[in-house]
């Protein structure tokens, strides 16, 4: 009986001895888990950290590109808005050649082969909207009105025939065609003086209302201004009248051919250019659409 307890006990002792084994074995299995856990989450804390510090680098590299590309539109826009003096006439900006570009690309080949400045391609430019923009189609161009550019400025010159009857100074109803057309270019651009400059031939004149020719083309000229301001609705703060009676033929007046090319009015527009083009490529932008 006593062989039987002793055996009993042996092996529970020897069973309690191998679950010991186990259970410290398993506290250090457990043990090691645990400092390979803290371990891994340090290292996941630090990358972490790096992360973070590396996201702020980046988001301060982004800025720093945004702001450079802020900055650089902003230097297009002011290099596209930079003024430039034309051969100490005109100060036009690079927007404004640009817009000079799309309009000399429909201008006749012939004609812009002349052109050997950028003053002349100016002036190209100037006088192809303009006389687009008047319709001359149903007048006889070297008769009735002629359209030139003189240093950027724009002058349509109109005979007299058009606008007078001989020897007076009352502008006449047949002359309201083209004067509208006038009015229209001249409203449409709220920077523009336009002076009216009344011409005669070398023949006297002398009646109850004219006295003589400074008379009659100061009259001629204050009754196209007026009638611009009155029917046309042109601001009058716009308009210049003057008269240069005979002193600025265009021919000898010899014959009366010639003295009629010397009875005219004239009309000199003084656009700035920037806005002239801008108005003129608005008005393309609105007819292509």
């Amino acid at each position: 009986m006593k062989k039987i307890s002793l055996v009993c006990l042996s092996v529970f002792v020897l069973a309690s001895c191998v679950s010991k084994k186990k259970y410290v074995a398993l506290e250090n299995e457990n043990g090691q888990i645990r400092s390979e856990l803290y371990k891994t989450r340090v290292a996941k804390e630090d990358l972490e950290t790096k992360f973070d510090i590396i996201q702020k680098r980046v988001d301060s590299y982004n800025e720093k590109i945004a702001s450079l590309n802020d900055l650089n539109t902003e230097l297009n826009k002011e290099n596209d808005s930079k003024m430039e003096t034309v051969a100490n006439v005109a100060v036009i900006s690079n927007d404004t050649k640009k817009s000079m570009r799309n309009t000399l690309k429909k201008v006749d080949p012939a004609q812009l082969a002349g052109a050997k400045t950028l003053k002349d391609s100016m002036d190209l430019a100037v006088s192809y909207n303009l006389t687009k923009s008047i319709d001359t189609s149903s007048l006889n161009e070297d008769e009735d009105i002629a359209i030139s550019i003189d240093e950027t400025v724009v002058m349509i010159s109109i005979s007299d025939k058009l606008l007078f009857n001989t020897a007076s100074y009352r502008v006449s109803n047949k002359a309201n065609n083209i004067l509208q057309k006038l009015a229209d270019v001249i409203n449409s651009e709220p920077s523009i003086d336009v002076m009216v400059e009344g011409h005669t031939d070398s023949r006297s004149i002398n009646n109850e209302k004219v006295q003589d020719n400074w008379d009659l083309s100061v009259l001629r000229a204050t009754s196209v201004v007026r009638k611009l301001q009155n029917e046309f609705n042109v601001s009058p703060e716009k308009l210049i009248a003057s008269g240069r009676s005979s002193y600025a033929p265009l021919a000898s007046n010899d014959s009366s051919d010639d003295r009629a090319k010397n009875r005219r009015t004239r009309i000199v527009i003084l656009p700035n250019i920037n806005k002239f083009f801008a108005l003129m490529e608005d008005d393309s932008t609105v007819a292509s659409n």
